[in-house]
């Protein structure tokens, strides 16, 4: 019994010390409250061909898409692991190629203004279609960051709830 005991000491010990080491962590982080690359986007010149690529060739599941007003698709997200996709975006006029990349933060609030306390240009924070908050930064090469904040009714959160 008493051999017991000390295991489960020893185990509630080594608990505390792992969550007291990952919270040291996080609070050693310059960015806190950003979780990690959620997505790229890529403008493609024919929609159907590359999600047909994506999903046929390597292997990514289509995990949701969005269509417009009109009922044309805007963009598809195929998964590539639990918390990565990668979106594609029909051409429409626009340059082929990377269109963004899309960091997944906690609170949307917070990442806004740890970005703006450092200078960066942000846009005003909305909801999208796939109902994840989302604001936008443009470095100075004019790349674009978006920042997204994933709600638990964000089709991103119930793709990679669903993984």
């Amino acid at each position: 019994m008493r051999g017991i005991a000390l295991f489960m000491a020893g185990v509630l010990a080594g608990a505390v010390a792992v969550n007291a080491a990952i919270a040291q962590n996080r609070n050693k982080s310059p960015n806190r409250g950003v979780v990690g690359l959620n997505h790229v986007a890529i403008i493609v010149p024919d929609l159907d061909k590359a999600v047909e690529y994506y999903t046929k060739v390597m292997g990514f599941p289509e995990a949701f898409r969005l269509n417009n007003a009109q009922g044309q698709v805007q963009l598809v997200y195929v998964q590539i692991s639990q918390n990565t996709f990668v979106e594609l975006q029909p051409q429409n006029g626009r340059p082929l190629g990377i269109a963004h990349f899309g960091l997944h933060v906690e609170n949307m609030q917070d990442a806004v203004a740890m970005f703006k306390g450092r200078g960066a240009t942000i846009t005003d924070i909305n909801v999208s279609g796939t109902k994840a908050i989302l604001s936008n930064v443009v470095a100075p090469d004019g790349i674009r960051m978006e920042l997204a904040e994933l709600t638990p009714d964000s089709f991103h959160r119930k793709a990679m709830q669903g993984w």
